[in-house]
């Protein structure tokens, strides 16, 4: 099950024991702000002075007092050892909040925006090489089952592919959105040695994810990890892995990039796969009924058929037998 954020080891004993030891003489407003910090320390580590102030009914002076009882200088130092140990969880809102308090406009945004995704797509298509790429297609197609694990925003990344491996390979099954962890760890309660899990994951890392890959390779799966790079908790336990560049401006990751990845791996597939355009046709068949064809569609399909019918040769009479 996800987690809470937590800090590191070493902040978060110095920011709750500098409160825990002021308790006893601190005023008694002072007293509910500290409190309200001990309870809600990531919270109070993403709000401003005056956010903080207003949570506990208590105004922007007192927030600063408050700070310099606990042996700050002021609230700018308190916040930022509230933050430490939580930077890589708070900088997408810090970038956030710089953004909305800057003067950029949304027209500059929007082709930032644009920008890092072709510079994280240029950047994972040099790092990826094609000894990696051609080792996780060939893991794929020689996989007995295939397994893919995502959560949070790569849940679904997961899920579409599991839609996009559907028709080359007979049994690749998404374990994210249904049934929730529990249901995926009985799924792979008897992966074994010829099985693929492949696990998606990146900043901000859900433990569900890393937790699930971790004991299909204890069963003797093979783990092949999409995720960011060396650094990553899936990279040490993966048996190869593609590195990813997702970074963005405003959220966490970049979802962009790694479905790039993901198609490109599922064409790859299809391409190597024995019987893929049969496979395809049929898949394509049998979902015919659910599909709108537009009127440029129709045409097109009404012209081919013409096309390719072959003329049916009319039958000769007895009369014209005679005259032959």
């Amino acid at each position: 099950m996800p987690r809470h954020p937590t800090p590191s080891a070493a902040s978060e004993p110095a920011i709750a024991a500098r409160i825990t030891a002021a308790m006893p003489i601190l005023t008694p407003v002072h007293r509910r702000m500290g409190e309200f910090v001990l309870a809600n320390q990531f919270r109070a580590a993403t709000m401003r002075i005056d956010e903080l102030a207003t949570a506990v009914g208590a105004s922007v002076a007192t927030a600063n007092r408050f700070s310099r009882a606990l042996g700050f200088d002021g609230y700018p130092a308190f916040r930022e050892a509230l933050v430490r140990g939580f930077e890589a969880t708070l900088a997408p809102v810090e970038r956030l909040r710089s953004a909305q308090e800057s003067q950029t406009n949304g027209d500059e945004l929007f082709s930032a925006s644009l920008e890092q995704a072709a510079t994280n797509l240029g950047t994972t298509r040099n790092a990826i090489d094609s000894a990696a790429a051609e080792a996780a297609v060939e893991a794929i197609i020689g996989a007995r089952r295939v397994f893919i694990l995502g959560s949070g925003a790569s849940a679904f990344l997961a899920s579409l592919m599991e839609h996009n491996l559907l028709p080359y390979h007979d049994n690749v099954q998404s374990l994210a959105l249904i049934g929730g962890p529990t249901h995926a760890a009985r799924r792979l309660f008897n992966a074994r040695s010829g099985d693929l899990v492949i696990a998606i994951a990146f900043p901000r890392y859900v433990d569900d994810t890393i937790e699930l890959a971790r004991r299909a390779a204890g069963l003797g799966a093979d783990v092949l990890a999409l995720t960011d790079g060396p650094a990553s908790p899936l990279a040490a336990l993966a048996t190869r892995s593609l590195f990813i560049r997702a970074e963005r401006r405003l959220a966490a990751t970049s979802e962009a990039t790694v479905l790039a990845v993901i198609e490109a791996l599922c064409d790859a597939v299809a391409y190597r796969a024995k019987r893929s355009a049969q496979a395809a046709a049929d898949m394509t068949a049998f979902v015919l009924p659910w599909l709108t064809e537009t009127s440029a569609m129709q045409a097109t399909t009404k012209t081919a058929t013409r096309a390719n019918a072959r003329p049916t040769p009319r039958p000769t009479s007895n009369r014209a037998k005679k005259k032959q």
